[in-house]
């Protein structure tokens, strides 16, 4: 395996940059990250990477940044008050993509979601909008392998003080459907794996399913054995969802675009991919609850 001369990863202080930052420095590679915050970056790490301070949607920002490099880890960040998802996910995406062009940027691995190629995908909110950044960021030349995912298990810790006061969790899912979900350690180790791997070429997509598919009711029973004291599965009705993210400062749009999405989920957006050797990652959500989910329960 080549060595390169630098990867850049962007969001190195988010719950799945931060993982593939540390797999990274294992390596030999140099190592550029862009972060709004330096501070927020662990101090261990600082004297290890270069830093460019800003924003990875500001044209400045990534054409300093991408000067010089062979890979990019690329993840949009959440952006809950955007005034269209299109706007959070494709907008926020150019400057990057001009960029990519400019500074002759070989290969590009981004977090997108499942779905391509379903109807279903047509119309669901942060889906859809990722599978236009994919062919954005594909558009602008590069070898690019996007990351498609179900949803993490990591966003149980959302609910960390429901679980831990009440035993109960939500989601505007029937509880009984079954669904793959993947750890965020292991879309982090599949991201690095490709990032220092110089031989792949052209665009494709690689999907991260996680080993098995749980309904939430089988989660809560798994989270209860695992934790030792009861946690039970509510459904949210979809207006209630609504309400709670309104509640939460969400734009009205980004508001629709998340309901859009479990929408499409509940009526099998994420089902629609076979799971294949390839595409299974071995941590099972039993052990993400032991690894993750019980130390956070019990701090």
């Amino acid at each position: 395996m080549g060595s390169l001369t630098m990867i850049v990863v962007t969001t190195p202080t988010g719950n799945v940059g931060r993982q593939v930052l540390l797999n990274l420095l294992e390596g030999s590679e140099a190592i550029r990250v862009i972060a709004r915050d330096p501070s927020r970056l662990p101090s261990q790490t600082r004297g290890r990477i270069e830093i460019v301070q800003g924003s990875h949607g500001d044209i400045g920002v990534v054409n300093h940044a991408f000067a010089g490099v062979d890979a990019v880890f690329w993840l949009v960040p959440a952006d809950h008050h955007a005034e269209s998802v299109d706007a959070a996910y494709v907008d926020f995406t150019r400057p990057a993509c001009d960029a990519f062009r400019k500074c002759g940027v070989k290969r590009v691995v981004g977090v997108s979601a499942l779905g391509r190629g379903t109807m279903l995908a047509q119309n669901a909110g942060h889906v859809t909008a990722s599978l236009r950044m994919d062919d954005l960021i594909a558009s602008a030349g590069v070898s690019y392998r996007a990351l498609t995912m179900p949803s993490f298990m990591d966003n149980v810790l959302y609910q960390l003080a429901s679980i831990k006061n009440e035993g109960v969790f939500f989601e505007a899912t029937p509880g009984d459907l079954k669904v793959p979900t993947c750890a965020t350690r292991d879309i982090a180790a599949v991201a690095a794996r490709l990032l220092l791997d110089p031989s792949w070429s052209g665009q494709d997509s690689v999907s991260v399913l996680g080993p098995e598919d749980l309904s939430f009711n089988e989660m809560a029973q798994i989270m209860s054995e695992v934790l030792g004291r009861p946690v039970r599965f509510g459904e949210l009705p979809v207006e209630a969802l609504r309400a709670r993210l309104t509640d939460n400062g969400y734009s009205e749009p980004m508001t629709q675009a998340m309901i859009d999405m479990m929408v499409a989920k509940n009526e099998g957006l994420f089902n629609a991919e076979p799971r294949t050797p390839r595409s299974t990652t071995p941590t099972t959500f039993r052990q993400w609850c032991e690894a993750v989910l019980k130390p956070e329960v019990s701090s």
